[in-house]
This record gives C-alpha cells, structure tokens and sequence, in this order.
C-alpha cells in the first residue's frame, strides 16, 4: 500500500477548498440575478412579458445542460485545470455581457438571454469538480467532502440574493461611466462583482490547485500531473459493475430536488409582487432579505447534517428532506377568502381591451383595485389584470409564504447534500467525469423545465395550480425512493469489500 504523504495529504486538502470556492462561484453566477433579473428586464425591454421571464431564468441551465457532460468527459482525458479555466473565463466574459445589455437600441431582451445561457455554459464545470473531489478523497471521506460542496453550492443559490440585495443600496439609476458605456447600478453591479470573483479564481487554479487521486481506503494512488506517472496501487476496487438502477434513481431525485427550487426561486419576485403590491425594488429588498434569514438556516443545517448522516444514513435524511419540501409547497397553497389588490392604472390607460366581460367586471375591479396615483409615472402594483385568475383566487398571505420558505430552505439543501453524496459512492472508485457530467445536466433540465413550468402555469392558471403540481411531483419522487431505497450503497459495499 501507498502511504499518503503529509505534503500530498495538505496539497490535497488545498485544492479540495479550491473546488469549493469553485463550486459556490458557480452557483452565486445564478442566483445573484435571480431577485433581479424580472425588473431589470422590464426597464431594458417593457415589451418583455412574465412568459419570457422563464426562458430568461431557464437559459442559464441551458447552457449548462449543454456543457456539464462535454466538461465532465474533457475531465476524464485531460487536465482538470483546462475545463475549470476555460469555463471560468466563458463565466466572466459573460457576466461582463450582462452588464452591457442596455446599449443596444433593440432586441435587449435576447442579448440577455445570450448572456445567461454563456454564463451557465460556464458553470457547467461543476461536473468536474465533483468528479475531481470523488476521486480525491476516501469513502470516509466522502460524505463529509461531498456534504461540503454541495453545502457550497447551496449556499451559494441562497447567499448569492444576499449579494443582489447589498447593490440595491446603488439604486436604479447608479452611476454612468459614459467612457465605456457603463451603468453601474443595481443591476449590474451584481454581475460585475462575480465576474470580479471569477477572475480570483481563475488565478487561484494556476497558483494553489493541485491534482491528486486516492482510492475508497485512502491510499494514494497518484500525483495526477499527465506526464507519464502511473498509480502505484492495483485497479481491483475497480472491477464490478455500477448499479444503474440507482444511478438513473438518483438523477430523476436530483432533477426533482432542482425543479423544486428552481421553482421557488423564479416565482418569488412576481409572487410577492401580484400578492402584496411591492414595487420591483420592494421584491428584489424584501426577497433578498428573506433569502438571507434561509441562508443562515441553511448553514446550521448543513453542520447538523453532518453530524445526523453518521447516526441515521443518508438515505434516511434524504427521505426526510423530500417530506419537508411537500410540506413547505403544501403551506404554499391559497387557503383564505381575500383576494390580491388588482392593478387599475392597466385599465385606466385602456390596455385591457374593453369587452362585454371587462365592462360588467368594471365595478368589482374599482372595489378590488389599487388605487391610481395622481403620478402616472409611478410604476403600478398589485395583480395584473392580464392574469385572469387574479380576479377568483384567495391572495397567499405574508405569514404563509415565509413559513414555505424557512420549511423548503430546510428541506433543499438536505436533499442536495445526500443526493450528491450517495451518488459519488454508488459510482465508486471508476472515473465519475462523465457520470458527474450527467447528473449536473439532469439538474440543470430540473433548471429549465422549473421556471418554464412555473411562469407558463402560474402566469396562466394561478398559484393553485402550480403549487398543487408541485407537490405531485414530489410525492411521486417519494415513492421511488421507497422503491430504490434498499439500492442507494456505496459500490464498495456493495461488493463486499466494506461494511456500511
């Protein structure tokens, strides 16, 4: 047996944190716009419409889709550091393209969506992290290491508002650096930031980050450096088949966790928008605020986490997690009797057609409406009237929406951590970029498909019907985790080479 060197052992631990930092950094690229990105697409194009919002959103996963595997295979035959480098660097250049989408006199709306999908083309290198971090650390190891990364990366969907509500404090209109072309404001502040992030951690790959390889027992393999050096320890633990039942189990779980969360964060801003009549600075405020308070939960649940995977296993956690979503979207539900304000400067301006059914609605909006202010250049609140269903369904209450979101700002990062961890330990000691590749691209369809699903139903059929699907889909994905359950170990226990 090799026996792992004291330098291999911090060398190793050094560029573990890097994949860290790595992982957060991708995650932040998303959501430190996702507060934002619904007003800032109003002001840039007022012709842009909640539908678009969607594929705004959803763009970003698409270009990871697209990358996660090309990046994970990239991994597997050459160097780590060139897909993480070069991906970071698409992450930066994109972000600087966000903040320049107002110069252009027309078709804002698709240079930003070119933006977010350049900007998830580059966090697809997420696959390569973990498969470098599954093949850098023991099966001891592991659920530790991996619990940590997606700690990161939850932490990262969660803090990267946080961040969106600091630059708030800019305002709309910010600062212009005419020179350049540039606004500094509360839009793109946020993105000029993590492209600054990106850049620090392109220079930490070429100063700090170092590959190394140990087996599931702990003992080094190699110092991968692509120049001839072979393992020193036999490829045995290798032999044996992957379980692809549950490998396929758990990126139809992991696809459901990502269309949950991706769904929470998407309708958060024109939720509270249509419910309690924020204007676009309230929601992006508000939301931001609400979104720190989980983010801070979330840290105290990760470490607990930690702790309760060694007692109870992380299947069991994992059950518990998925209970806790159903729950969060349960309470999510309209249930009372009052409805939301309605926007009247809409029919005040005559941009609702005045049909036979708007002329006897008349009255009930003039009860329901927000009142018109006296300056018609303040930006109206309250339900469009655009949404028919805002004119029959009970408004969810203020009390109802931050219990949903402490009870799925719990239950999210739970399922992320032990769905990633038993993933790594049912693919084993065999290279995992490709695997890797495909369950980051499973996540980011769950991206897709979330905010598409949530602004074409929730902008056509309401609340109650987007949560109440929700909450299928989660009992759905329940089910087949009690079918698959006795399958989710680790391949080496699998084969009897550990006990569990």
């Amino acid at each position: 047996d090799v026996v792992e060197t004291q330098e291999h052992y911090k060398s190793r631990w050094r560029s573990i944190w890097i994949m860290y930092l790595t992982m957060f950094l991708s995650s932040v690229g998303f959501s430190i716009v996702i507060m934002s990105v619904w007003p800032y697409l109003q002001k840039i194009d007022p012709t842009a419409d909640a539908s678009f919002l969607g594929w705004i959103i959803a763009s970003y996963s698409i270009g990871q889709m697209v990358a996660s595997p090309l990046f994970g295979l990239w991994s597997n035959h050459r160097p780590r550091r060139e897909p993480l480098v070069i991906s970071t660097a698409i992450s930066v250049a994109a972000n600087c393209l966000y903040a320049y989408v107002h110069v252009p006199h027309s078709h804002n709306r698709y240079y930003m969506l070119a933006a977010r999908v350049l900007v998830g083309f580059g966090a697809g290198n997420v696959a390569v992290v973990r498969s470098y971090i599954a093949g850098a650390t023991s099966l001891m190891e592991r659920t530790s290491t991996m619990a940590n990364t997606s700690a990161c990366q939850a932490v990262g969907f969660i803090l990267g508002p946080v961040f969106q509500t600091c630059f708030t404090l800019i305002g709309e209109e910010g600062i212009t650096w005419k020179l350049v072309q540039l606004q500094l404001n509360m839009y793109t502040a946020p993105v000029l930031f993590a492209a600054l992030l990106g850049v620090i951690n392109i220079i930490l790959f070429f100063s700090i980050f170092r590959e190394h390889q140990v087996d599931d027992m702990g003992r080094q393999c190699k110092s991968v450096s692509f120049e001839g050096e072979e393992s020193n320890v036999p490829d045995q633990d290798a032999e044996g088949n992957i379980d692809h039942v549950a490998v396929v189990a758990i990126n139809f779980l992991f696809f459901v966790i990502l269309f949950v969360f991706a769904v929470f964060e998407t309708i958060a801003t024109p939720l509270t928008m249509d419910m309690y009549s924020w204007t676009r600075k309230e929601a992006v405020f508000y939301n931001g605020i609400i979104l720190s308070m989980v983010g801070i939960e979330s840290v105290i649940v990760f470490m607990v986490v930690k702790m309760l995977s060694k007692k109870t296993g992380e299947r069991a956690i994992l059950h518990g997690g998925l209970l806790i979503v159903l729950v969060g979207f349960f309470i999510l539900l309209p249930w009372g009797k009052k409805l939301p304000n309605i926007q009247w400067q809409e029919i005040k301006n005559n941009s609702i057609p005045r049909t036979a059914a708007t002329e006897m609605l008349m009255p009930f909006w003039s009860l329901q409406a927000t009142p018109l202010p006296s300056n018609h250049t303040v930006e109206p609140v309250g339900c469009p009237v655009t949404q028919s269903w805002c004119l029959n369904t009970p408004m969810i209450y203020l009390a109802q929406y931050i219990s949903s979101d402490i009870l799925i700002g719990l239950g999210y990062p739970v399922c992320n951590v032990m769905s990633y961890t038993l993933y790594s330990k049912i693919l084993g000691p065999k290279p995992q970029g490709v695997y890797m590749g495909w369950l980051t691209a499973s996540g980011s369809g769950a991206r897709i498909l979330g905010p598409v699903f949530v602004s074409q139903i929730y902008t056509h059929l309401g609340p109650r019907w987007a949560f109440s699907l929700i909450c299928g889909v989660v009992v759905v994905s329940l089910l087949l985790l009690e079918i698959v359950y006795k399958r989710l170990i680790a391949f080496s226990v699998r084969y009897g080479r550990m006990q569990e």
